[in-house]
């Protein structure tokens, strides 16, 4: 019985990491180079994919997302150290808002390929693979905060009592105004 309670521990901890709104939608094993070559091919094939929002058109029933791929990590975050694999572009039947879905913003959609649609790019007209989504999930904005060795000034410390410095550019430290091992 163990190893059977083990083993189911093991397969549903593998869904734990991804977002709920991408989790629970059946895609395929298919990445989107295979996908760009040929996306009539592909019709109607379940995909994961992720990147970063370039452009949202809200048109009278749909929204339309150009979004410039990466590859997925583990939690199915995009992968921004990783080359870039091209665009595609996310049909949804849901308002989303060109301020929410704002460009650069990292997003996650599972969805079927529809084929493809034609972009233009500068002066240059491509087709690029046509998702129609069924979760999407836009992920939050980090903001840097920089490592900082504690708060500065003169506080108190569990060790050294009151008057122990625990800020500036070293570790720790203690200063008093007399020496306290006397």
């Amino acid at each position: 019985m163990r190893p059977y309670l083990l083993f189911v521990c093991i397969f549903l901890s593998a869904c734990v990491g991804l977002p709920a709104a991408v989790r629970d939608v059946p895609v395929a094993k298919v990445g989107y180079g295979e996908v760009s070559q040929n996306p009539d091919s592909y019709k109607d094939t379940s995909v994961r994919w992720g990147g970063v929002v370039i452009d949202v058109e809200n048109e009278e029933n749909f929204t339309l997302v150009q979004v410039l791929s990466y590859p997925l990590n583990y939690s199915g975050r995009p992968q921004l150290n990783k080359q870039s694999e091209g665009r595609f572009v996310i049909k949804s039947s849901e308002f989303l808002d060109p301020a929410v879905y704002a460009k650069d913003r990292e997003i996650t959609v599972a969805g079927t390929i529809e084929g493809d649609i034609e972009r233009t790019i500068g002066k240059k007209h491509v087709r690029l693979p046509l998702l129609s989504s069924k979760g999407i999930y836009l992920w939050p904005v980090y903001q840097y905060q920089p490592y900082t060795y504690g708060g500065p000034g003169y506080g108190f410390s569990p060790y050294f009592g009151y008057g122990y410095y625990y800020g500036g550019p070293y570790w720790g430290g203690f200063y008093r105004p007399y020496y306290w091992w006397y």
